[in-house]
């Protein structure tokens, strides 16, 4: 039953981490930085990710309720309308990110990599509110695991990369996972108006 549960939660944060768009995105740093820059870069930002999404699992609620004074159906809200728009960006630019020629590869592997291309708002609520749906234990098992697959894929980028562009895949693909971004960029929007009516009742 636990690993029912354990797939299930690993599945729906694996879609949110989403690990094609971190091979497009390797894949279009790679003029710009050496193999080993890459996996560096590759391997920083999955660390960072992991301890930001681990700290908003245990102390995410408490933060917002009691720090921040935000209610999670805000969040919720305004977390989705910028994956909306990170979405729409690959939809009809054909791009998730630009990044400024002079920018360190240290500030690159925070941000905007790390946060908000890994942990970003989806799959940070999802490190918020997946612990009552399928319990603490589960949601870090199943956030590792993810992490895990994104950073595989990250460290490939080069290799799936030359074979996405070689059979002319690539921007089609990226306009493909833009569109499912922003979907579920507009999901969490709906899902935090719907938590918010329910609040008023």
């Amino acid at each position: 039953m636990k690993f029912n549960l354990i797939l299930s939660c690993f599945v729906a944060i694996l879609a949110l981490v989403n690990p094609i768009q971190k091979v497009l995105i390797v894949t279009s740093l790679q003029e710009r930085f050496s193999p080993t820059e890459l996996r560096y870069i590759s391997i920083k930002s999955t660390i960072t990710a992991m301890l930001i999404l681990i700290f908003f699992l245990y102390l995410g609620q408490v933060t917002f309720s009691y720090v921040f004074r935000v209610e999670l159906y805000s969040f919720q809200i305004t977390c989705g309308a910028v994956l909306m728009y990170n979405g729409l960006s690959g939809l009809l630019k054909g791009f998730f990110m630009k990044v400024d020629e002079h920018i360190k590869i240290a500030d690159l592997t925070t941000v905007p990599i790390a946060i908000p291309m890994i942990a970003g708002p989806a799959t940070i609520t999802a490190a918020v509110t997946f612990p009552v749906q399928y319990s603490r234990f589960v949601t870090i098992v199943a956030i590792l695991l993810a992490l895990a697959v994104n950073l595989f894929f990250m460290l490939k980028a080069r290799r799936i990369g030359s074979f996405l562009i070689k059979y002319n895949f690539m921007n089609p693909l990226i306009r493909i996972i833009g569109l499912i971004v922003a979907t579920i960029g507009l999901q969490m929007v709906l899902d935090g108006i719907t938590l918010f009516i329910k609040t008023l009742a």
